[in-house]
């Protein structure tokens, strides 16, 4: 960030204290007289498995003919877990039995952190919502094949198949 985004004024690099300790060296504002401090977006992105972790739901959008996970961003106040559960509701109709953390990848393309999720959900009957194209359930050895490779879908999946 070169510029501040409330008045366009070019920004330093300055020293950042909290409570006497150096946090940093951040952009700063000289007209605004505020520190800037980097933003991105942030996203959850769910492995989504079935009652007995025997298959994961792999999806397709926006024309694209690949695999990917079901993904979405968080909204302003919106929890990580809040977002994971309105996503697969949004998008699938599904509901979520439990949940735990997987891992968090930075995605430059997107400017956005990506919070990885390993969903179990109650049911395999799914409906699609109009920005998903298809979504189709994989035993874990098709998924493994079928999820686009060189992704961070394909990372996030092995990473949670070795936490089974």
């Amino acid at each position: 960030m070169k510029y501040c985004y409330e008045c366009g004024h070019k920004l330093i690099l300055k020293e950042c204290y909290n409570c006497g300790v150096l946090d940093g060296i951040f952009p700063y504002c000289t007209k605004c007289n505020e520190f800037r401090f980097p933003f991105f977006n942030s996203a959850v992105s769910m492995v989504i498995f079935n009652k007995d972790f025997s298959k994961t739901l792999l999806i397709k959008q926006y024309g694209r003919d690949f695999n990917i996970l079901s993904a979405g961003y968080v909204n302003k106040g919106e929890t990580l877990e809040e977002a994971l559960v309105r996503e697969l509701r949004e998008e699938l109709n599904l509901e979520v039995l439990s949940f735990k953390f997987n891992e968090s990848k930075y995605f430059e393309k997107s400017n956005s952190l990506i919070n990885n999720f390993i969903v179990q959900v109650a049911s395999e009957e799914f409906t699609l919502n109009p920005e998903v194209d298809s979504a189709r359930w994989y035993s874990l050895d098709e998924a493994k094949a079928a999820v686009y490779q060189n992704s961070l879908a394909e990372y996030f999946l092995y990473l949670a198949m070795t936490k089974l």
